[in-house]
C-alpha cells in the first residue's frame, strides 16, 4: 500500500513494500515527514520474499540499499537526497565489503554513515541490514 501523494505539505506520507514483516509487525517501509525529512526502515536483501545472495555481504548491501532507493523513489526522492545511512552487519569481517558497496553507491553524495556489528537478524541467512534517511525541503 502506498499513500497517495498529497499537496498538503503538513501531511505525513507513508509507503509500504513487499516485506513479509510489515503487516505482521505493524510498520511501514518509509515515511516522509512535513518539512522534508524521510526515514526508511531497516532494509535487507529480501526481494519478493526470497533472500538474495545468501552470505555475500557486498551483494546483500547493494540489494538492501536498492530496496531503500525504491521506497525513496515512491516518495519522489533519490540517492542524491540521502543524508544518513546506517549499516548493520553480523560479522566484523564484512566491514570492507559493505563499505565498498556503500562507497560505490554514495561516493558523490557523502551522507553521514554509521556501521555496527550486531548479533544477528530475524533470519540467519541475512548478513546486512541498512537504514536510510533523506531530506529535501519544500
Amino acid at each position: 500500500m502506498t499513500s497517495e501523494p498529497g499537496t498538503d505539505s503538513d501531511s505525513v506520507r507513508r509507503v509500504s513494500s513487499s516485506s513479509p514483516w510489515e503487516d505482521a509487525f505493524g510498520f511501514t517501509r518509509a515515511i516522509r515527514l512535513p518539512g522534508g525529512l524521510t526515514l526508511v526502515s531497516g532494509c535487507t536483501s529480501i526481494e519478493d520474499g526470497v533472500i538474495q545472495f545468501e552470505g555475500d555481504p557486498y551483494e546483500q548491501a547493494r540489494v538492501a540499499f536498492g530496496v531503500a532507493f525504491t521506497a525513496l523513489e515512491k516518495l519522489g526522492l533519490g540517492r542524491q537526497d540521502v543524508v544518513r545511512t546506517r549499516m548493520y552487519l553480523t560479522h566484523a569481517r564484512d566491514v570492507d565489503e559493505v563499505g565498498r558497496a556503500h562507497k560505490e553507491l554514495f561516493d558523490t553524495v557523502r551522507p553521514v554513515a554509521t556501521m555496527l556489528v550486531v548479533s544477528g537478524f530475524v533470519d540467519s541467512r541475512m548478513v546486512v541490514e541498512v537504514e536510510v534517511e533523506a531530506f529535501r525541503g519544500a
